[in-house]
């Protein structure tokens, strides 16, 4: 089992803004402690050492939680006490005015995604993302999705790691470019390329990526591609000199099934540029849009399979939280031999 100092835990889930009431708290004999207290406070709450802080009204929900949380471990209140900063940090927060939900809800938002390590200086990744928000195209490239983060915790491992050291990578689908700034910032890809089909939000995802420290950084680059459309001369052809690409990430690219015949064609395509790999995470929403990709899969003679990798147990999680009511599953797909014709009889 997987032990995390409780505080250090806390941290982690409310840097990425994990709904107040599933915060894990640490336990009653040690949140009333005095230290306890102030590494919270230092950690969570002091701005002077947190770059990038959660939104108000969040940290205004965390703050009310923890407040009745102290109120209910005090035994003796002669000897036990609330800590003047948290304290006064929440009356800072009731004293002022705070944007309303439909506003703040139009807001663009810090989150911070902790790499599931052990320790305290865990691999980070800061995305400024716009949860509630769809771009004008349709597209939900504004917020990172579970299977995105289930791909990068398998990555981080010891088992999934291999994928991505000194490799070159492309991610299609990229979104808000979370494991594309992963895998460059501390994965040690040689080089990514993440690519999405909508132009704002390869903006966005630029200043993700100045965010991370990594602009100019030749080791990571954006390109619009449309899935579908040719890819030789194009942004992901890696012939002619260029180093073709060993692996191809996807998070969450089969749930619309419209799009399943141009994703396919485009993983065909880059079967025939280089001989790569290809992992697609993919959330089980609806079986039958995952089973058609997977059909199509094998009429283009791909071997696709699913790699063994366990949801954790909430209670064990420690970073890159994910909820564990939908299953996510992950695939390792590979081509061999001459590209065969979906088409033939």
């Amino acid at each position: 089992m997987n032990i995390i100092a409780p505080v250090e835990l806390l941290k982690r889930q409310y840097l990425q803004l994990i709904v107040p009431e599933e915060l894990t708290l640490p336990r009653k004999q040690f949140l009333k402690l005095p230290d306890t207290q102030a590494q919270i406070y230092n950690g969570m709450f002091d701005e002077s050492r947190t770059t990038f802080v959660p939104p108000e009204r969040y940290t205004f929900r965390v703050l009310k939680r923890l407040m009745k949380a102290l109120e209910d471990a005090i035994e003796d209140p002669e000897e036990d006490e609330i800590s003047d900063d948290i304290s006064g940090y929440l009356a800072q927060y009731m004293g002022q005015p705070l944007p309303s939900a439909s506003t703040a809800a139009q807001q663009k938002i810090y989150v911070t995604y902790t790499a599931p390590n052990l320790c305290p200086d865990a691999s980070q990744v800061t995305l400024l993302e716009a949860p509630s928000l769809l771009a004008s195209s349709g597209t939900t490239g504004f917020r990172t999705w579970e299977a995105a983060l289930f791909l990068g915790a398998y990555l981080s491992s010891p088992e999934g790691r291999h994928f991505v050291i000194g490799k070159s990578v492309l991610e299609l689908g990229a979104g808000t470019g979370f494991l594309s700034i992963f895998c460059a910032k501390h994965l040690g890809a040689q080089r990514v390329l993440a690519t999405d089909g909508s132009q704002e939000v390869i903006s966005d995802l630029r200043s993700n990526i100045h965010l991370n420290e990594l602009e100019g950084n030749e080791s990571i680059q954006t390109a619009v591609l449309q899935w579908g459309h040719a890819l030789i001369g194009g942004v992901a052809d890696g012939r002619e000199g260029k180093q073709p690409y060993d692996l191809v990430l996807g998070a969450d690219v089969t749930y619309d099934l419209k799009s399943i015949p141009s994703l396919v064609a485009t993983l065909r395509d880059l079967f025939e540029l280089s001989r790569v790999k290809i992992l697609i995470s993919a959330t089980v929403r609806n079986e039958q849009t995952l089973g058609a990709f997977t059909i199509a899969c094998g009429k283009n003679g791909f071997t696709l399979k699913q790699l063994d990798v366990p949801m954790p147990e909430k209670e064990h999680q420690i970073g890159f939280f994910v909820p564990t009511a939908t299953p996510i599953k992950i695939y390792l797909i590979t081509k061999e031999g001459p590209m065969k014709d979906p088409f033939a009889l």
